[in-house]
């Protein structure tokens, strides 16, 4: 049957022996590619009277939607919290590096820093699709200054802030500009947090709970206000107990609106997280894990020191750790990594992985209907990968960015 060329000129391209995710489950179909949408074939064959113009053969492999990574400090060399005229070639370096790794957009992450970096660095940093040429950039991620000195972690403790009486105003004059920026990283104990949450939800922000001392009432007041998201669970946070568990108590908390859902980051580094947290965590509120790296520059380079913004930071082995000190900074994790150790930590089945790293993120971000799915009209951002969770090609826009397979 010809193609049929009267709705578009462009390839139709259909790749087929494969299991494809889709309504949460892998299923044997066919994924249709047009323009760098997902297709209907339906609408193709019956509507247009149209036929495939490139056939690829994936051989059994899966296929699913690419990852996304809402949080990444950096990678390869690049420290996304410098200072330097250079910050969109770092950005550039880590989206192509990133490829091989199944990610085919992220949010570029910066941690508490001093005003002059995100005055400098912000500006430089735009959201972008993605293309043969790296991932695509979603938003940037704030983590930081306004978070505890209590649970700070690897930040910086003279660069933190707190709200005073002018609440949002001071946050604005302490980063200079919200253009491109899409989570927000606080601390909901602080005075004048709420009314924060407020206003940079009312922009289409999404802001997280983290680096954080606040009880369980002090997280869902911060969730009724707007907040959506928590930074890397369990990680710099009261640790949780029985009569009071802290944000971590939000998983299964009654207190959450009613239609709403507060999504989770987890660092599945095998570093960050017991496996038998990751199993908690899992188990009291699936649909809401969301894969992380936490990566920092260090992220595919070897053992040696580093930087993570204004810290220094020695890594040995698998550990990221502020030089001097036993205190845990990022993680040199690859997402695909992640998703492995999660399926074999949990016992989740390869769709649940999947879409921890997926799925989830894109409806963190709200942006469901053309990320981390295979939906017909969506973005075609997905990967091949074989039965234990390698990747071996990664597209973007219906193109090869990345592949590992024979030509």
């Amino acid at each position: 049957m010809p193609s049929n060329k009267s709705v578009s000129d462009a390839p139709i391209v259909q790749f087929r022996n494969c299991r494809i995710l889709r309504d949460h489950k892998l299923q044997w179909e066919d994924l249709w590619v047009r323009q760098g949408k997902i297709l209907n074939p339906e609408k193709l064959f019956f509507d247009e009277k149209g036929a495939a113009d490139v056939q690829v053969d994936c051989q059994g492999r899966i296929i699913a939607p690419g990852f996304i990574d809402v949080q990444i400090n950096g990678g390869f060399g690049v420290d996304f919290s410098q200072e330097t005229d250079e910050a969109g070639q770092g950005i550039s370096l880590v989206a192509r590096s990133i490829l091989p790794h199944g990610v085919t957009s992220f949010c570029p992450t910066i941690v508490t820093s001093p005003s002059s970096v995100y005055y400098k660095v912000l500006p430089q940093i735009s959201v972008r699709d993605g293309g043969p040429g790296g991932a695509g950039v979603l938003g940037i991620h704030l983590e930081g200054p306004y978070i505890s000195a209590e649970k700070k972690g690897a930040h910086p403790e003279n660069c933190l802030r707190s709200f005073g009486e002018a609440g949002f105003s001071e946050l604005l004059d302490t980063y200079g500009t919200l253009d491109g920026v899409n989570i927000v990283t606080i601390a909901p104990e602080m005075r004048k947090s709420g009314e924060v949450i407020k206003e940079l939800v009312k922009r289409g922000i999404c802001v997280s709970l983290g680096h954080s001392v606040a009880n369980l009432s002090q997280a869902e007041d911060a969730v009724k206000c707007g907040a959506s998201f928590i930074t890397h669970l369990f990680n710099a946070m009261l640790p949780f107990h029985h009569r009071d568990p802290g944000i971590v108590g939000l998983l299964t908390s009654d207190q959450i609106p009613a239609g709403r859902t507060v999504y989770y980051g987890m660092i599945a580094d095998g570093i960050h997280t017991n496996p038998a947290a990751l199993r908690i965590a899992h188990r009291a509120h699936p649909k809401g894990l969301v894969l992380v790296t936490d990566a920092i520059t260090a992220m595919g380079l070897g053992p040696g020191r580093h930087t993570l913004g204004q810290q220094e930071i020695l890594i040995d082995g698998f550990n990221a750790f502020v030089a001097g000190t036993r205190t845990l900074a990022g993680s040199i994790a690859t997402m695909d990594t992640c998703v492995r150790h999660f399926r074999e930590a949990t016992g989740c089945t390869v769709e649940e992985a999947l879409e921890a790293a997926s799925l989830h993120p894109a409806q963190l971000l709200g942006l469901q209907h053309r990320k981390g799915t295979l939906e017909f009209g969506a973005d075609a951002d997905f990967l091949q990968l074989d039965d234990n969770l390698n990747v071996k090609a990664t597209y973007i826009a219906g193109e090869v960015a990345w592949s590992s397979l024979p030509i």
